[in-house]
């Protein structure tokens, strides 16, 4: 076998109605090719019918990737299959927004400076300017667009031309707190990540936490997922919790609150960046 170091790394994320001999056909082309398979994991919803796969490879002869794909798609057309093949080691291209909140884009910075998260940050959208700083000590580009209700087509107009610009696969609110319009989201599904604390919807507005708080709320939560028109509710990628006691402070409960934003958020990139999550209608396929 070549040394793997030497070797191109390959993922394959795929989908479709569940059938008969889906692996098998999988199998003898990765074979037939000389690939090796590295990781493998499967699920088959009973509820939507429907087959999901992620599987790694490597490749023992050179080939380009668009090579791959130009076979693979004869495989892949009677099954009806929806997939995607990427180069394992590309980091994806990751566009940020945040407002003036910045323990998600902190953390998620943080991870990416020591190379826990595999994406390459092209740029940094706000609102405000709190976080030009930030940006410019990560040697990130950093983009002021604010937004009002007269400015948000222009503003989103500007924000479709820097994801053009940059080539970017994913964008990330971390903690952006504008709404995103029905018709953005449309052109974008399924690589839009939002995070919110999972107080939604009891305490929705100003100061949930607070609110929670006069409540006695026993579990501070968090939830990351995919963005759609439907505000709040598009597919979940990770979820997390954590006990609030009775003798938490409000302001105790916003840190521990923000810590469990910034640990799922981060885990929800890391996932998406490693084509771990499949969407399956308004649910996902996580292969953790």
């Amino acid at each position: 076998m070549q040394d793997r170091a030497m070797s191109a790394q390959y993922v394959l994320t795929l989908s479709c109605p569940d059938q008969i001999g889906i692996v098998s056909r999988i199998s003898q082309f990765l074979a037939q090719r000389l690939c090796n398979i590295t990781e493998s994991a499967q699920f088959e919803d009973p509820i939507s019918a429907q087959f999901f796969m992620r599987t790694t490879f490597e490749s023992t002869i050179t080939e380009p990737l668009a090579t791959l794909e130009t076979a693979f798609a004869e495989v892949a057309a009677p099954l009806n299959m929806q997939w995607r093949l990427a180069d394992r080691h590309a980091k994806m291209r990751t566009l940020i927004m945040v407002s003036r909140l910045g323990h998600c884009l902190n953390d998620l910075l943080f991870r990416h400076s020591i190379g826990a998260l595999p994406i390459g940050v092209c740029a940094i959208v706000s609102n405000h300017d709190e976080f030009a700083g930030v940006a410019r000590q990560h040697g990130i580009p950093f983009h002021l667009l604010p937004v009002t209700s007269t400015t948000k087509e222009a503003q989103e107009a500007t924000l479709e031309e820097l994801i053009q610009a940059h080539r970017v696969e994913l964008v990330v609110l971390a903690r952006y707190m504008q709404i995103l319009s029905d018709a953005f989201c449309a052109r974008h599904p399924g690589k839009i990540i939002n995070i919110h604390h999972s107080l939604l919807p009891s305490f929705k507005g100003a100061k949930p936490y607070h609110r929670a708080h006069e409540r006695g709320v026993k579990l501070i939560g968090a939830t990351a997922h995919y963005v759609t028109s439907d505000l709040d509710e598009g597919p979940i990628i990770e979820q997390g919790a954590r006990r609030a006691r009775h003798n938490h402070s409000p302001e105790q409960l916003v840190k521990i609150g923000r810590d469990v934003e910034a640990a799922v958020l981060s885990s929800a990139v890391l996932w998406h960046a490693e084509r771990r999550v499949l969407l399956n209608g308004v649910r996902t396929v996580v292969f953790e």
